[in-house]
């Protein structure tokens, strides 16, 4: 069984009992949360698409860890102007493991 959940701006594909990487959430490690955006559930043969989400389904995960991601160099140049610019970024991600897919209504 898996399902297709939405977390912030991203998709991702849960199964039960694996791992996700999503972008950092407000809740502590430890925390139990719910992801109620869920898009498509599928068992076996029987899949189920929502419109847009699929009503009253549910992905159960616990928060793992947070951790940084690697570091982005951003470099800005324009030539002959003496102009220079560089900054860099480091996204912040938390590790979730699904607890439970939740099956909504038909």
């Amino acid at each position: 069984m898996f399902a297709v959940v939405k977390s912030g701006t991203h998709q991702y594909k849960a199964t039960v009992g694996g791992e996700l990487i999503v972008e950092r959430l407000p809740q502590e490690i430890g925390a139990q949360i719910e992801l109620e955006d869920v898009y498509l559930m599928a068992e076996g043969d029987e899949i189920v698409v929502g419109q847009p989400t699929v009503p009253g389904a549910r992905v159960r995960a616990t928060i793992l860890e947070e951790f940084r991601g690697p570091k982005i160099r951003i470099f800005k140049h324009k030539p002959k102007e003496r102009y220079r610019r560089r900054q860099g970024h480091r996204q912040t991600y938390m590790r979730l493991r699904v607890d439970e897919i939740v099956k909504g209504a038909a």
